[in-house]
């Protein structure tokens, strides 16, 4: 296995299992999700689950390289969707938990760039690889 290969695996499995966990904990604990959902978006609750069940849907099938790709492109488009609900924390210092304050502001804004790192690791997941060659 080749060098890229194996980063490219160990990527995949990261990202599922980190997937995987926040979709989950869209079920487990939905309020702080449901605090980020921009008001001009309705059921936030209904948005909430939903996004959880493609996080785990889109985690799991990363572990298959058979699902790989079209598990990365889906992840692509979910980094997109929820893009509004982290400019949405930001702008307007949205707290996770009631009566709490909010996260601080580089927190906030950090997110967005990371978003952008999220989504390009998902492209690179996507693509598809060359055939490796036997030694």
């Amino acid at each position: 296995m080749s060098r890229a290969t194996r980063a490219r695996t160990v990527s995949a499995f990261a990202t599922g299992i980190a997937m995987v966990a926040i979709g989950v904990l869209h079920f487990v604990n939905p309020t702080p999700f449901e605090r980020i959902v921009p008001p001009w978006l309705p059921a936030a609750k209904a948005l909430v689950y939903l996004s959880g069940v493609a996080e785990i849907a889109l985690g799991a099938g990363l572990f298959s390289e058979r699902t790989r790709r079209w598990a990365a492109w889906g992840l692509v488009a979910l980094y997109v969707a929820v893009f509004p609900a982290n400019v949405h924390m930001a702008l307007h210092r949205v707290s996770l938990v009631q009566g709490e304050p909010p996260p601080p502001d580089w927190a906030l804004y950090a997110r967005l760039p990371l978003q952008a790192l999220l989504i390009a690791n998902a492209v690179w997941l996507a693509q598809r690889q060359a055939p490796s060659k036997q030694r």
